[in-house]
């Protein structure tokens, strides 16, 4: 791989930090699944492979997606990012967006045909979501519409990868998938606030973030009642594969910990405080993704 490519992934697209929290996300996904269709049995490897590397691969298409519809913006108040600087195009990522879209539609059709068309719907809401749903102007001056509405992405990836599973078992959907697909969303809000609040000091020109937006204090509380709700929509998605007393102990940990960087943060908003809620989002959501999945069903199949 070009030196540049690797700088680019270093950058915008670090592996070393979404390798893992992608990779739980996908196997807890199609163990959840699994564990919600009556099945305690560890997923074929083949299952885990085309949900993990479907999923890396969505996540990618969001980022260059992000390339090209804040182009102008990253030009103008963001100079040092590798897009405007040059690294690489435009074109080569959407070359590069086109190639891992190819790989997903062949691991689809390798693993099951049918999975193709769930694909399509998720292509299709991604590719919406990239020209803002055609309405950029008044999706900006509603922010927060525009942060559910791209959430909405969340659910949908987590679905194909919940789908490698329960399409190839041939079982249909297992209802209980609704309540995990719920945690999906939430959750997404909550790394979508936690990435965008900052202390003032650390505030960018013409980055626009929920700090900005609703002050730093109600962000945070913002950013942990989101917290609270999803810990809510966890614990009934953990009922519905008799694992909640666990999780429940978890989310009580995590909610507290939340709490005192919440606590902190209101306190003294000084530089970097920003990024310690950032880092409890990630630690978050890789544990609650592994209680949810991962760790039921192999407490139960091993």
């Amino acid at each position: 791989m070009p030196s540049r490519w690797v700088t680019y992934q270093r950058e915008r697209f670090p592996l070393a930090a979404h390798g893992p929290l992608i990779a739980a996300f996908s196997f807890s996904a199609v163990c959840y699944s699994s564990l919600a269709r009556g099945d305690v049995q560890i997923p074929e490897p083949e299952v885990a492979l085309v949900a993990f590397a479907s999923a890396l691969v969505f996540f990618l298409q969001l980022r260059i997606a992000d390339e090209f519809k804040d182009f102008e913006e990253d030009s103008r108040f963001r100079p040092y990012r590798p897009v405007p600087r040059g690294l690489v195009s435009l074109r080569e990522l959407g070359m590069l967006g086109a190639g891992c879209a190819a790989l997903q539609l062949v691991l689809a059709l390798w693993l099951a045909p049918f999975l193709a068309l769930i694909l399509l719907v998720v292509w299709v809401y991604l590719a919406l979501m990239s020209h803002e749903f055609f309405v950029r102007d008044w999706l900006k001056a509603h922010p927060v519409v525009y942060m559910w509405s791209h959430m909405l992405i969340m659910p949908l990836i987590d679905f194909y990868a919940t789908a490698c599973d329960w399409v190839t078992a041939g079982t249909g959907l297992p209802w209980g998938l609704f309540w995990f697909l719920c945690v999906s969303f939430a959750n997404g809000i909550v790394i979508e606030i936690g990435r965008k609040l900052r202390a003032p000091a650390d505030e960018e020109e013409g980055v626009e973030t929920y700090s900005v937006l609703w002050g730093p204090r109600r962000a945070a509380l913002v950013w942990l009642g989101a917290v609270c709700a999803t810990a809510v929509l966890a614990a009934a998605a953990a009922a519905r594969v008799d694992f909640l007393v666990p999780v429940a102990v978890l989310l009580a940990i995590l909610i507290a910990a939340a709490t005192f960087v919440v606590r902190g943060f209101i306190r003294a908003p000084v530089a970097g405080a920003g990024k310690r809620i950032e880092l409890v989002s990630g630690v978050w959501t890789l544990l609650m993704y592994l209680s949810l999945g991962a760790a039921p069903l192999l407490w139960r199949a091993l």
